[in-house]
């Protein structure tokens, strides 16, 4: 990041109704809802606990987990995105704060989730090991990325190179500027391992013909990975399913 530049937690911020608009249609983020939801649900053990949403921003996933029967508290680095997931949902409770530095105790969740967002991370070590240190012995981890093989082409860079970008979408009318950084993939298991957290699944979703029936623009994802699901456990404990919920 160039001294002039803002951090990724102030570029989102100052693009959170772009977003808003964005991540509630269907229309505009249809790989999230026809590929990206259902499969980080898949991963996910069964609700047990307390669940906590590592980059929520305006609160989808959060509420889907929530119609599940999850019990979710999030931590959002925009102040914006932070109260539109509170206007979407009174009742979710959205810590406002840096991922790097949650305000939660030691212990406390049972599962994280972080739903594309940690490509949005200034710090991303010191985010994962958060994560780590808010889990309970047992706990999982269950985060969605773009995938590295996506973010080369995007960020024009060596593929092993960690670098800052920007990128312009435009869809059905509406516009959105979206900052990412491109990381090669062993930086997001090196931290992972570093924290700590041992990888149990990865899952690369692959468009099905009635998605790319509807959407012809997903079938580069047939061929081409967009997107990485990752699922991790912190080592110690006994099955979340089977342990007292957290308080």
């Amino acid at each position: 990041m160039q001294p002039s530049e803002p951090s990724l937690r102030e570029a989102w911020d100052a693009k959170a109704d772009e977003w808003v608009r964005w991540a509630r249609s269907r229309e505009l983020d249809h790989a999230f809802w026809r590929m990206n939801l259902p499969t980080m649900l898949s991963l996910m053990p069964p609700p047990a606990g307390l669940v906590v949403d590592v980059g929520c921003g305006e609160g989808r996933v959060a509420r889907a987990l929530k119609e599940r029967g999850y019990r979710v508290v999030g931590v959002e680095g925009s102040a914006a995105l932070a109260r539109a997931a509170r206007d979407a949902d009174p009742d979710f409770v959205v810590e406002v704060a840096d991922a790097a530095a949650m305000p939660f105790p030691d212990d406390h969740f049972d599962l994280a989730v972080a739903s594309l967002s940690l490509m949005n991370m200034d710090d991303l070590p010191a985010v994962i090991g958060e994560i780590a240190r808010v889990l309970r012995p047992g706990g999982c981890c269950c985060f969605s990325i773009l995938h590295p093989i996506n973010t080369w082409g995007d960020a024009e860079q060596s593929y092993f190179q960690t670098v800052r970008y920007s990128e312009t979408l435009e869809r059905e009318g509406a516009r959105l500027t979206v900052h990412d950084t491109h990381r090669p993939l062993h930086e997001y298991f090196d931290r992972m391992r570093e924290a700590g957290l041992l990888i149990e699944q990865i899952a690369e979703p692959v468009p099905g013909k009635e998605y790319i029936g509807d959407v012809p623009e997903a079938v580069r994802w047939r061929d081409r990975p967009g997107f990485l699901h990752v699922r991790g456990v912190l080592p110690g404990g006994s099955a979340v399913a089977g342990r007292a919920p957290a308080e």
